[in-house]
This record gives C-alpha cells, sequence and structure tokens, in this order.
C-alpha cells in the first residue's frame, strides 16, 4: 500500500536549505520517527512533485539522497519502499527525533470541567474481545441476535443502497427521518397506548442519548432528582453528569413509592421510573401509584421520564399501557429503543416529547450529532411497514419465555440453597436472590472467576439494600449455555 506523504512546508525563500533537501528531511523523519512503517511504498517522483508543485528533479534529487543513505529502495518496476531496515549509525541518531514523554502527556491541574472531572472517574463498559466471550451466561440486556431475520434485513437494506434518493445522502431532520417517526408514532399507539403524533418523536441514537438529552434541555445544576433505587445506572450517569442531585427512592412491590419521595426530598424537578417492569427488579408500578405521580409532577410543575424498558417482552398477565398514556398534562417524556427488539449495534432509539417542547429538543438533537443515520432509519421503516417487526417480536417473545423457563428449572436444581430465581412476567433477566448476609459482589466476582458474568443487584443502587442479589440475563443464551452457566454459577457460589 502506498504511504501518504505528511503535510510537507516548503519555503523557497527565507529557508537556507533548498527545495530538494526539505522534501529528504521530511520523509526522512517521518522513516525515524515510525510514522512510515518499512515496506511501505512511497509516492511516485511525479505525484509527488504534483502534489508539492515543484519540478519533478526536485523530489528524484531527494530520493536519489535517501536511497544512497540507505533510508529507502528501490524496485525496478514497482516503485519505491521503506528500507526493512535502517543503517545501524542512523538508527543511533533517532535520540534527534523529538520523543513524547510521559511528563509531555502530563496536564496542568484544574484543566478540565467539573463534568470532565465527574466523567474521568465515572465507569464505561466497553465492547469484549473474542475471549471476554461477550455473549457469555448471564450478560444482561442482549437479544437473540442469532435470531434475528438479517436474510429480510438485508434485503431492504439493498433496495435502499442500490439505487438511494439523494435526499436521504445529505443532512437529515434533526428530528429524524420524517416516514420512520410516522411508523413509530402509530406502532405505540396501537402496542403501550402512547398518546403521539409523529411531529412529538424525535429519534436517538439509543436510549442513552435520549436520556441525555432530556438532561441537557431540563435540568440546571444542583436540581433536584428522583431515581428509582435500584436503578439503571445509564439514567442516573446522564443525570448525574448534568449536575442534578440524586435523591434514591426505594421500590416496593408496587414499583416506585412516591410517599417516600416526598419524605426525602419535596422539591424534585423531575423523576426516572421504569414503571411497565422496573428496571432491575421487574415490579410493575400499580395504577393508583401512576395517577399519584401524574397528579404530582402536575401539581408540581415537574417532569417525569418513563423508560419503557423491555415492555414488548411481557410474557403473562394483561398488557399494561404506558404512563404517558394516562398523561393529560404534557408531563411525561417517553424513552424507547431498538437495542433491545433489533440489535445493540443498530444505535436507534425514540424520544417521545410533549408537543410544546418539539422544538427544543429538535435543537438539542442537531447540536449533538445532528441526526441519526438516515438509511438506517429508512431501513427500520420498511422493517416497521412491512409488518417484520411485529412479527420478529412475536417470535422473540415465544422464544425468551421458554429461556426464563430453562433457567428457573436449571436454578431449582443446581442452585438450590444458594441462589433463589423466582420466575418473572417480563423481561429479558431474572433477578436470584442470595441467603441473607452473603455479599452480591462477592458472589459476583466469584463467579467471574468461574467465567459466569452475573452483575451485583448493589451495582445498580445507592442505599444499601437488605438482601444481595445477582442480576441473571437470559435472553441471549441457548438452553445448553443456560444450563452450562448455571452449574458454573453453583460451583462458584458453593465455593465461597
Amino acid at each position: 500500500m502506498m504511504t501518504e506523504i505528511p503535510f510537507i512546508m516548503l519555503d523557497d525563500k527565507k529557508s537556507h536549505f533548498p527545495l530538494y533537501l526539505q522534501i529528504y528531511e521530511a520523509i526522512r523523519l517521518s522513516v525515524l520517527s515510525g510514522n512510515f512503517d518499512s515496506q511501505m511504498r512511497l509516492p511516485s517522483t511525479r505525484s509527488l512533485a504534483q502534489q508539492l508543485g515543484v519540478s519533478r528533479m526536485t523530489v528524484v534529487n531527494a530520493y536519489e539522497q535517501l536511497l544512497a543513505e540507505g533510508y529507502i529502495k528501490g524496485k525496478t518496476g514497482a516503485g519505491t519502499y521503506v528500507a526493512s531496515v535502517l543503517p545501524e549509525q542512523l538508527l543511533q541518531t533517532c535520540d534527534t527525533v523529538p520523543q513524547r514523554s510521559a511528563a509531555s502527556h502530563a496536564r496542568p491541574p484544574h484543566s478540565l470541567s467539573k463534568r470532565g472531572k465527574w466523567l474521568e472517574r465515572t465507569y464505561v463498559t466497553t465492547s469484549c474481545t473474542e475471549d471476554d466471550k461477550s455473549f457469555q451466561a448471564f450478560q444482561n440486556g442482549l437479544p437473540a441476535v442469532d435470531k434475528f431475520p438479517f436474510d429480510i434485513w438485508s434485503r431492504l437494506a439493498t433496495r435502499w443502497l442500490r439505487h438511494p434518493p439523494r435526499e436521504l445522502l445529505g443532512y437529515g431532520d434533526p428530528g429524524g427521518f420524517r416516514p420512520l417517526r410516522a411508523s413509530i408514532a402509530q406502532y405505540l399507539k396501537a402496542s403501550r397506548a402512547v398518546r403521539c403524533e409523529p411531529e412529538q418523536v424525535i429519534i436517538v441514537s439509543g436510549a442513552q442519548q435520549a436520556l441525555d438529552l432530556i438532561a441537557r434541555v431540563l435540568l440546571d445544576a444542583d436540581d433536584a432528582v428522583w431515581v428509582e433505587d435500584p436503578c439503571y445506572p445509564g439514567a442516573r450517569d446522564a443525570l448525574h453528569s448534568a449536575g442534578a442531585k440524586l435523591v434514591s427512592v426505594p421500590v416496593d412491590g408496587d414499583g416506585f413509592d412516591l410517599a417516600a419521595a416526598l419524605r426525602r426530598r419535596k422539591d424534585a424537578r423531575l423523576v426516572y421510573v421504569t414503571p411497565s417492569h422496573q428496571y432491575p427488579l421487574g415490579v410493575t408500578m400499580t395504577l393508583a401509584r401512576r395517577l399519584a405521580l401524574l397528579e404530582w409532577a402536575n401539581r408540581a410543575g415537574a417532569w417525569i421520564i418513563e423508560d419503557d424498558y423491555n415492555s414488548e417482552y411481557r410474557y403473562a398477565g394483561r398488557p399494561l399501557a404506558s404512563l404517558q398514556g394516562l398523561d393529560v398534562e404534557g408531563r411525561v417524556l417517553y424513552v424507547g429503543t431498538f437495542s433491545k427488539t433489533i440489535f445493540p449495534a443498530l444505535r436507534l432509539g425514540c424520544l417521545v416529547v410533549p408537543p410544546d417542547l418539539v422544538d427544543v429538543f429538535a435543537a438539542a438533537r442537531a447540536m449533538t450529532d445532528r441526526h441519526s443515520a438516515t438509511l438506517d432509519q429508512a431501513i427500520l421503516t420498511d422493517f416497521i411497514e412491512e409488518g417484520h417487526f411485529a412479527r420478529h417480536i412475536r417470535r422473540m417473545r415465544v422464544l425468551y419465555e421458554e429461556r426464563q423457563r430453562i433457567l428457573v428449572a436449571a436454578a431449582e436444581r443446581e442452585l438450590s440453597g444458594l441462589l433463589d430465581v423466582p420466575p418473572a412476567e417480563a423481561g429479558m433477566h431474572l433477578v436470584g436472590w442470595l441467603p441473607e448476609n452473603v455479599s452480591d459482589k462477592a458472589a459476583s466476582e466469584s463467579a467471574a472467576r468461574h467465567r459466569v458474568k452475573a452483575t451485583p443487584l448493589s451495582a445498580y443502587t445507592l442505599d444499601l439494600l437488605p438482601r444481595g442479589g445477582l442480576v441473571l440475563g437470559y435472553t441471549s443464551l441457548n438452553a445448553r449455555q443456560i444450563k452450562d452457566g448455571v452449574r458454573k454459577l453453583a460451583k462458584a457460589l458453593a465455593t465461597m
């Protein structure tokens, strides 16, 4: 592969060195500093002369000097290449090349903003290597991507990519691809009783961006925010990074406890809840508590974030309407994502905002990364409009229910006395409860030594819980992987 010559500043008026020596020195330093790998091909003398606006003979003279000193070598009929082995005496001149030391990277104190310092301390998950087995038992939040209809998705993608309309190749609407917004609005009305028009749907890069936008638009530093405890860590981080003061609110069998929230702090500006399937405990907020929360928000002039996590995967009981569908005063912002229903790498989600907030959220979306990939939005639109999305959800609901039964049955056989794993009516994970006085952090660490990922429940909490637990994802695992993971987990817990 031919090497791109770095920017070369030629000064034919002020420099004491002729042009060919300036070119020679720039290439020599690139070779010594490692910017040019050995055996890499250099541009021809003609093309480099055209790039620099000099005569070809000037470049020829520079190349001849480099060739004579052993930095480059020529291959007849094949071009000019960086030498694989540099002369020993030239290697000793490497100390003349500016070297970056650890000290040169040190920044002066207080160079980061308050938000930057907080981000510097924040743990961010990264993609796993092949050895890490990102789909290992019991990684949470991963769908069964091997069961996704990629043949259909590929056909739809080919349709758009073969003859893409010109309007899809330019800058798009910050609010999102209009047909996709209409499709999502129709889907949410039918499946979740969400009250919205297409204009209220903002397409985002997953739920995390939706939460970040909400924090940017609606919160000032030191505003009080009620958050469920335990709670989705990504939501806590997005709200905390905006400078909000988080107030943890306990969750019981009826969901978010408004009375407890009011006892802890009355002047909350915003509240974050997962009412249909609380994350990670899995309980459902009762209708009485939903109505009480909406009444409080209207009276206090506060906002509610409804994160509709895993609402599609309900295996028992009657379908649940969204909290947003009960809101008649425009106090609820509804967050949804396709990461759990399509695949995480798609990075598409939606934010449904009250009508009077559409413009400000579109502006906020434009200020981040302008808009999501328009072609991906077009493909997803067809996937929804042609009925493939609804059929895929139905298939996955049956599959995930079966995988949950396998996990519960295996846990009853292998984990008796070690971990109590009750079934759930919905979701993509189960919570396994440890015996009293057993540390879930220590249990998680023991599981990791047996190559099992079981996140401790305490990782989701701000306050101490009376009993430790492990969060066990199962949707990305087949029957054999689930049973094998349970056996490994039993060994890990038995050694404690």
